[in-house]
């Protein structure tokens, strides 16, 4: 034990932590929010272990949510802020690579202990006991480094999960995965096969958002992508062979990665944007790559990839409208920029902006000077078009369908076609959107 070590405890923490010593139990600070303390992180979540049972823990607490009674854990709320307590326990088989067929309540700490996945994620913590280190877990913080507690292998069969959450804390703390750890992944990456497709979701989406999303391409050195984005290791031995281009379609893949804001859409985006380059590309004469229409073929697979890992619609539609127009670069008039606001969405654009700057980022020193000055005048045109209140969308037309209606149209399939024609016209002149010129406009269309 650390009796030297102090982790400052929220109220709410410290209260139950009291009440179960108090009332002759054990209890302790356990897992994620040690590990982070130690580091000098925010913990998300506090949860305890204890030797109480949870019908004992019940009955010390006034709000109690029966979580997963059946593990161990039960949610004590304290003013409106939640914590999970789980009873010692040690697990059985787990037949479905992910959860336990059965979980047997111990007195023990150490056994508890013992059924963790990291050695950074088993350490316990009470402030009359300090940090309770059974496996070196502070010494692994020190050195930076994911280890497995005990046999990795064993680990790994028993919750498939923790091998993707190797490669996500590594990405998240920024540390190495340690050799024989490491080495136990690839044999078994699998099973993966066997865990939900949410939960897999899960920890890539945490993956993304860390500190080191290029750290994506540990998935594919340890054979995980190769069960749950088969796509990505295509990506990786793809060239290409263009003066746009200085490195393969997955390590530009990558460099996108780092280079977008760590907004979940922007990172799912910049994984997939490229993902059609594999079926797209061409090579001509002269040796050189080309990938028409790679966008389109991206986007398919994006959709395909966003559904099988049960993506919410809202994300899938902004990540699929991204990247059919990422690769879009037109001459920054003003016609075509308005044109270019209404394809993408007033909404986008700002992200669309973005994105090419990041994508660029991935390209050759060439690409990167050609799209400095075009890059800063699509900027300025963008700008006075919002200064300016140009139309750009059917919905900033001056006229409605209720209107040509109103007007005498007969409504119908057609009516579509008679917006889309005004539209273009105020995207050229602007100054076109008005009613009158507009119904006029709309008579001598027809």
């Amino acid at each position: 034990m650390e009796k030297s070590i102090v982790i400052s405890l929220p109220q709410g923490a410290e209260f139950i932590l009291n009440t179960l010593r108090q009332a002759g139990f054990e209890a302790f600070i356990v897992g994620g929010c040690v590990r982070d303390s130690l580091i000098g992180r925010r913990p998300g979540d506090w949860d305890i272990t204890t030797s109480a049972r949870p019908e004992e823990v019940k009955a010390l607490f006034r709000r109690t949510i029966d979580t997963g009674l059946q593990h161990g854990t039960v949610t004590v709320m304290v003013k409106n802020e939640a914590y999970e307590i789980t009873t010692y326990r040690t697990d059985g088989f787990y037949s479905d690579g992910r959860h336990p067929d059965s979980v047997n309540f111990v007195s023990s700490l150490a056994e508890d202990l013992a059924r963790r996945d990291f050695t950074i994620n088993a350490m316990a913590y009470a402030p009359d006991k300090g940090v309770v280190d059974l496996y070196d877990g502070l010494t692994d913080l020190r050195k930076h480094t994911i280890r497995a507690v005990g046999d990795p292998a064993e680990r790994f069969t028993e919750d498939a999960l923790r091998m993707l959450r190797a490669v996500r804390f590594s990405a998240q703390l920024g540390y190495e995965i340690e050799a024989e750890t490491f080495a136990a992944i690839r044999p078994l990456s699998p099973r993966l096969a066997m865990v939900s497709k949410e939960r897999i979701r899960d920890e890539i989406n945490k993956l993304l958002l860390s500190d080191h999303p290029e750290y994506f391409e540990k998935l594919a050195e340890c054979g995980i992508t190769s069960v749950i984005m088969p796509r990505f290791d295509e990506m990786l031995s793809t060239s290409q062979n263009n003066q746009y281009h200085c490195y393969d379609v997955g390590q530009h893949t990558l460099k996108v990665m780092t280079a977008v804001p760590a907004r979940l859409p922007m990172r799912l985006t910049a994984l997939l944007h490229d993902s059609g380059k594999i079926p797209a590309k061409t090579t001509d004469e002269a040796g050189t790559d080309h990938f028409k229409g790679h966008q389109l073929l991206s986007a398919a697979y994006a959709e395909e990839f966003l559904k099988e890992y049960r993506y919410d619609n809202k994300t899938s539609d902004y990540v699929l409208r991204l990247i059919r127009v990422h690769d879009v670069r037109i001459p920054p008039t003003a016609y075509n920029i308005r044109r270019l606001l209404g394809q993408v969405g007033k909404d986008l654009f700002p992200d669309y902006l973005a994105f090419l700057q990041a994508d660029n980022k991935g390209k050759s020193r060439l690409s990167q000077e050609e799209f400095a000055p075009f890059y800063e005048e699509t900027c300025a045109m963008y700008r006075q078009i919002l200064e300016a209140g140009d139309p750009v969308a059917i919905g900033d037309l001056a006229i409605r369908g209720g209107d040509l209606i109103a007007a005498g149209f007969k409504p119908g399939p057609g009516m579509g076609e008679v917006l889309k024609h005004l539209l273009e016209d105020v995207q050229r002149e602007p100054e076109h959107n008005t009613r009158e010129y507009l119904l006029d406009l709309a008579r001598r269309f027809l």
